[in-house]
């Protein structure tokens, strides 16, 4: 990250979006914005980067994961996509009726899964019998 680009790209960006930048992606980017996704999130691109970092995902959410990215998105950051999804005609035409829209990953989150304990409370309690007097 030199100097000079550092602050060409805060130029075309602004101010507070540079500022956005460093603190969620750890580097100031500038391009144009290519499509927003159902999840809000923002994809750009921007040619004069290096190759592999020209494509980028802005978050709409602050505790972003990996797994807010849709599939179509995905491919079309990892360049196995020449278009993004919102022009592709293959993409937009190949959506089935069947298909169900992607969820986001809860691993790690406390939303995940957890088995039941089995010793924090126990099901089945000793039995103590009462002995009756004989009287």
């Amino acid at each position: 990250m030199s100097l000079a680009r550092t602050i060409a790209n805060a130029r075309k960006a602004g101010l507070s979006k540079f500022w956005r930048d460093l603190q969620y992606i750890g580097d100031a980017k500038a391009g144009t914005l290519v499509g927003i996704d159902r999840n809000g999130n923002k994809y750009y691109e921007d040619l004069n980067e290096i190759p592999g970092r020209h494509r980028w995902v802005d978050f709409a959410q602050h505790d972003f994961a990996v797994s807010q990215i849709e599939p179509t998105w995905n491919g079309w950051l990892h360049h196995n996509k020449q278009d993004p999804p919102n022009v592709d005609p293959v993409t937009i035409a190949s959506h089935p009726t069947w298909e169900a829209d992607p969820t986001e990953s809860t691993t790690g989150t406390r939303g995940s899964f957890r088995t039941y304990s089995t010793t924090v409370s126990p099901k089945i309690q000793s039995w103590n019998p009462k002995v009756a007097s004989r009287s």
